[in-house]
């Protein structure tokens, strides 16, 4: 087995499989294990989703909040044990990658919209679990009879006058 197979099998172990989909703009709750002493306890992290980077096991992601009036920036490994859960609180409507103007703002103007309703998940499961169940439920188009196109009938306001 070579050295790059064998790393790639690894990190492969090692990747989270109950990630939920999310983008940059969504509000997240990050849930991280903080050990203190020989206690563990559980703290909450919620922000707005401001950047991704990397891929595979050094995939991460940017948090911004604001909390008692100043702006907190947070870097989570996505595949990192230190992270216990996280949820997806509300989808962000935005057109860009990177939301780094969100650093200096304040107000209203740190606000992303939201997205209005959401078809079905792309890496999560779908709405219907079962696709059988989909079809049967679809309304089932009827074909409607051909019918040949009718002949022009030609009225006497049609005609012209002939001249004689």
């Amino acid at each position: 087995m070579s050295r790059d197979a064998l790393l790639e099998e690894i990190e492969t172990s090692q990747l989270k499989a109950d990630i939920p989909h999310f983008n940059v703009g969504d509000t997240i709750k990050v849930h991280i294990r903080i050990i203190e002493g020989e206690k563990e306890r559980t703290q909450v992290f919620t922000g707005t989703v401001i950047a991704r980077k990397g891929s595979g096991i050094s995939e991460t992601f940017s948090m911004y909040r604001v909390a008692y009036g100043a702006g907190m920036e947070r870097v989570f490994p996505l595949h990192s044990p230190r992270i216990a859960q996280i949820e997806v609180v509300r989808l962000g409507k935005v057109r860009r990658a990177k939301l780094y103007y969100l650093r200096g703002t304040a107000g209203k103007a740190a606000k992303v919209k939201e997205k209005i309703g959401r078809k079905k998940d792309k890496k999560g499961p779908a709405l219907v679990e079962d696709p059988a169940l989909l079809k049967a439920e679809a309304p089932k188009e009827e074909k409607k009879p051909e019918v040949p196109p009718k002949a022009k009938v030609k009225r006497p306001e049609d005609e012209t006058p002939k001249s004689e």
